[in-house]
């Protein structure tokens, strides 16, 4: 991408997102905003693909393309385009899904024709596939630090999914799944990667495009933010199928088992659905899914999700996978899940994550990495190696976020060209190592089989001549807090339960 072009396209951010402070006074927020960004480009960019020299058929009937639009305003335009997307969301495809259940959040005849200018101002199709695939990700992000919303946890951070496929290192011609995959993050950098570190030809180029991918997203408005991501980073098409699914992922078994599944479900243990009773009150319920492809029942979705997607991965598939630290040590189905999955597949690799790097706050999480087996007399974890890139590193969103170097030396003791040949960085001599190997035996001698293993001092409670600065010590506070708030919550609402 040359200089001009990275204005360009830093110019049209800009612009685009310069207007939705405009649009903030009338009540339409980050997320409402860029849900009606998303369904104007698409009709933009399918105007364009309509015209020369690409002259494709579009599946967008005439009453509703994008010269429907700009050639009205006023009254007239706001209720035409309320028509419009009534009625692309019972299209089929990419753009019925795209548009399904979609609303005009901006009442402002005005600022809607000003909107439509903006975007009709581009020539969309021109930009590189980078170019529109990043002007969208930034907006992704812009969302995402709007912390009201609730955007942040759909939005897993960049570096560290970018870590994580540099780690498993997909192969093309292999499929690869994500049961909650929020705003499609995974499988853009899966793209990337592939397409910077392989030569497809035209066939694997066709299966990159359609059959790589197949992801889950129960939240409608996510999951059309996601179709439009990948659609601008050209993976499917305006007419093909849709490969994000609006189903609940945990309901029934999978259909298909996939080379690789890349995943952060989400934060939240209970699964639980919202119900009125006779009174009016809203409540809610705990779910359990009677899954006999399950080891265990339990309503808690983060174990829920750990089951679910061993049943998806191939037995000579990959799993990468960022869990909270309940996973690693909770009792009871915990437990079971944690003795099945050393015994059924191989679960290699722990990556212990610092705070401070999402969205929601005081998250504490860790990559799992494991390997599908086939079923056999002996466990096949022989050893886990764990990363501890936690203790005494402290993280913000804001002045400290998490960058792709700050993970470079987890990459390279993972050592994903060859997992048989690592090396510790712990030693008796060098106690602060932070790249430890654990036998099977070492494990399953713990209580509860826990994987929540730690072993460096952590020099904030040690070394008072080196505590942290007020900022950090404030926000760790804070996030102690709003952690201790939520499991409170959790224990109210089951008391009202019962």
């Amino acid at each position: 991408m040359n200089n001009n072009s990275l204005i360009n396209t830093s110019g049209i951010v800009s612009k685009i997102w310069a207007f939705c402070n405009t649009l903030r006074d009338d009540g339409v927020g980050y997320g409402d905003y860029l849900e009606q960004l998303t369904y104007l480009l698409f009709l933009k960019m399918a105007d364009e693909y309509s015209r020369p020299p690409h002259n494709r058929t579009m599946p967008i009937p005439k009453a509703y393309n994008w010269g429907s639009l700009v050639s009205k305003s006023g009254d007239e335009l706001e209720t035409h385009y309320s028509k419009l997307l009534r009625e692309l969301g019972g299209e089929k495809g990419m753009l019925g899904q795209i548009f399904a259940k979609s609303q005009n959040k901006i009442q402002d005849p005005a600022k809607l024709y000003k909107l439509i200018a903006l975007i009709n101002a581009e020539q969309w199709v021109l930009l590189g596939v980078k170019d529109k695939g990043d002007i969208y990700e930034g907006l992704l992000e812009k969302n995402a630090e709007d912390t009201k919303s609730g955007a942040g946890q759909y939005f897993t951070p960049r570096a560290l999914i970018k870590a994580m496929v540099e780690c498993v290192r997909p192969e093309l011609n292999k499929t690869i799944a994500d049961p909650a995959c929020g705003t499609g993050g995974f499988f853009l950098a899966a793209y990337d990667w592939l397409t910077e570190n392989t030569s497809p030809d035209e066939s694997q180029k066709q299966f990159l495009k359609y059959n790589t991918f197949a992801g889950n997203e129960i939240v409608a408005g996510t999951r059309r933010l996601a179709l439009m991501n990948l659609f601008l980073h050209n993976i499917g098409d305006i007419d093909s199928d849709s490969i994000i699914s609006g189903n609940d992922s945990l309901i029934s078994a999978p259909l298909s088992t996939y080379d690789y599944v890349l995943a952060n479900p989400p934060f939240g243990k209970k699964s639980s659905m919202t119900f009125t009773n006779e009174d009016g009150e809203q409540g809610k319920e705990d779910l359990t899914y009677n899954r006999p492809d399950f080891w265990v029942t339990t309503s808690n979705k983060q174990l829920n999700f750990v089951q679910h997607i061993n049943t998806m991965l191939k037995t000579t598939g990959q799993a990468a996978v960022v869990l909270p630290d309940n996973i690693l040590f909770e009792g009871g189905a915990g437990e079971i899940i944690r003795k099945k999955l050393l015994e059924t597949t191989n679960l290699h690799t722990i990556l212990r994550l610092p705070t401070g790097i999402f969205y929601a706050n005081g998250v504490k999480a860790n990559v799992l990495f494991w390997d599908g087996k086939p079923a056999a007399k002996d466990p096949w974890t022989k050893e886990i190696w764990v990363y501890d890139y936690r203790t005494n590193i402290h993280h913000t969103l804001k002045k400290n976020p998490l960058e792709a170097g700050d993970l470079e030396d987890f990459i390279a003791c993972y050592n994903p060209s060859n997992k048989h040949q690592r090396k510790e960085t712990w030693s008796e001599s060098n106690p602060d190592g932070r790249w430890r190997k654990f036998s099977y035996n070492d494990i399953i001698a713990r209580d509860k089989t826990s994987l929540d293993i730690t072993w460096i001092k952590d020099k904030s409670l040690a070394d008072l001549d080196n505590l942290p600065n007020p900022d950090e010590l404030a926000q760790d506070i804070i996030e102690n807090l709003e952690a201790g708030l939520e499991s409170f919550k959790a224990v109210i609402n089951a008391l009202h339960r019962k």
